[in-house]
């Protein structure tokens, strides 16, 4: 479990920043207006926070030792929880309604999703040469081995930020391989991964990363990254200057 004053730290860092969180690349419909941008801070404000305690709520799942009537008391309080947010539900995911409005559209994914309780959530940054890299934290929630990270999350991470790279170097794509090979367990707790760009040939990109733990490199991924059918037909490439 995080210390306290981290966890409220990285509450105060979601209601600055991370409703400017966008997809791994930047299309100009992206911008919204001012009034808009506004509704998505608010909605940032009011839901990061509760994403925050319930990533806390699933920590303390798997590491509180208190006794079984207090479990009891604690789920009736998350029972009464769950009870008023099913009032009104969603009639599509985050992704599909606000698929072209960049910013809430990442906010259900698994890694670096603002709303989603599973997300870590990665602060990824990226820049224009095709290089990305986060610096986050693994707790007990993601354990496999014991002590270590369940490699289906590290593979999971890994795919996400080598997705940001490529987008960030205007070579937008889904992974159409990942290849990974672990080099030794993931260790739970502070961690660092990077990733960039290898090489390029038309609507196919491969780039590579690195899981870091505190002895060094845990894992290295490459993925082959292949530009969407619906970008391919507005002649993306073409349009971004990519070769």
């Amino acid at each position: 479990m995080l210390p306290e004053r981290d966890r409220e730290m990285r509450i105060l860092r979601m209601r600055t920043c991370s409703s400017l969180v966008r997809m791994n690349w930047h299309f100009p419909f992206d911008e919204v207006p001012a009034d808009e941008a506004a509704a998505v801070e608010r909605e940032a404000a009011a839901w990061g926070p509760l994403a925050e305690t319930a990533r806390e709520l699933v920590d303390l799942c798997v590491t509180s030792d208190v006794d079984a009537e207090e479990v009891r008391a604690a789920q009736a309080d998350v029972e009464a929880a769950v009870a008023r947010l099913r009032k009104i539900r969603r009639g599509q995911t985050l992704g599909q309604e606000h698929l072209t409005g960049g910013r809430r559209r990442p906010w259900g994914n698994p890694v670096i999703g603002l709303r989603n309780p599973i997300a870590p959530p990665l602060e990824v940054h990226s820049d224009p040469s095709g290089r990305a890299e986060s610096s986050f934290h693994l707790g007990p929630a993601f354990e496999g081995p014991p002590g270590l990270v369940h490699g289906g999350v590290v593979s999971l991470v890994l795919d996400q930020v080598l997705g940001h790279a490529v987008g960030a170097a205007g070579r937008p794509g889904m992974t159409g391989t990942l290849t990974i090979v672990y080099r030794r367990g993931t260790p739970l707790g502070d961690l660092r991964t990077v990733a960039w760009v290898d090489r390029e040939d038309g609507i196919k990109t491969w780039a590579r990363a690195e899981m870091i733990g505190a002895e060094g490199v845990t894992a290295e991924a490459e993925g082959v990254f292949i530009l969407p059918r619906a970008l391919r037909e507005r002649d993306f490439l073409t349009d971004s200057g990519a070769s």
